[in-house]
This record gives structure tokens, sequence and C-alpha cells, in this order.
């Protein structure tokens, strides 16, 4: 099984405890996630995360309505935690989020390993384009939610 990576990075201004908080609420991810997808959570709302936690969802992928359940197979608050489809569109998805100090703000970090069927041309013409723009979506509403007066974006920016 041929495995591809996926990696994003945001910088934000705001504590990693701040950021863990809102990303260990499922609730959150809907917020997150493009209308495109029609992401709905199937998962009580009020569903504890730790490690060996289940959550499912329905969302439609190119128009496919799908089911997917992720796994919650690292917990480490408020450093990372780590989320792996155990049903869903993918033959392998694991999914890292990572929160660490940086300038005053955090380092949001996603990695993701995955594997699909249909191996390099799907990737290269399907999946590779999509996750570029679901975490771009993503990227933007991150920075609307914790939105950083211009000044602290320049400095952080390096510019």
């Amino acid at each position: 099984m041929k495995t591809f990576h996926f990696t994003s990075e945001i910088w934000l201004p705001a504590p990693h405890e701040r950021l863990f908080g809102f990303f260990a609420d499922p609730g959150n991810l809907e917020r997150l996630t493009p209308p495109w997808l029609h992401l709905e959570i199937i998962t009580p709302p009020a569903t504890a995360i730790r490690q060996g936690t289940l959550l499912d969802y329905r969302l439609r992928l190119r128009g496919l309505p799908l089911r997917w359940q992720s796994e919650i197979s690292v917990w480490e608050p408020p450093q990372r935690f780590v989320d792996r489809q155990t049903k869903g569109p993918y033959s392998l998805w694991v999914h890292e989020h990572s929160f660490a100090d940086r300038d005053n703000g955090t380092v949001v970090g996603d990695h993701v390993e995955y594997a699909v069927s249909g191996g390099r041309l799907v990737q290269k013409f399907f999946v590779a384009p999509d996750l570029e723009r679901i975490f771009q979506y993503r990227r933007r509403v991150l920075e609307e939610i914790f939105a950083a007066p211009a000044h602290l974006r320049t400095a952080a920016s390096g510019a």
C-alpha cells in the first residue's frame, strides 16, 4: 500500500491551551470543514474526547455520501492528538494535530498520512487537490476566529 503525506501549519495569536481546547471540541470540526463537504457530526455533542473515543460523521465527497468514523488514538493535551480513520473512504488515514508555542502565539500543525484506492493517479488528480482546498478553507476560518491585529500578523510572518 503506497502512503502519501500532507502537512499544513498556521501561526495563530493564541495560547496553545486555548487552541487545543478549540480543536478538542468535535463541534468545531463543522466550522473548520468547507460547506461543499456537507459534514454532519453524528456523535453526541457532549461526548468527552480522550484516547479511544470514537467519532462518527456523515459527509459528501465529490457528491458521494459517505460515513466516516475516527478513533482518537493519541491524546496528549495540550500538545497533540491523533485521529485515525476506522471506517471511511481511505485505505489509511492518520491525522496528527500539534500545538507548539512560537512568537507569542501557537503554531497549529496538521500532518496526515493516508492511502487511497487507485494509487498515485487518484492521489494526484483528486485527493491532493481536495486536501489542499480543505486545509486552505480551514486556515482562513482559523485566521478569522483567532484574528490578530495587523501588526502582530506582520511581525509573526517575519515581515
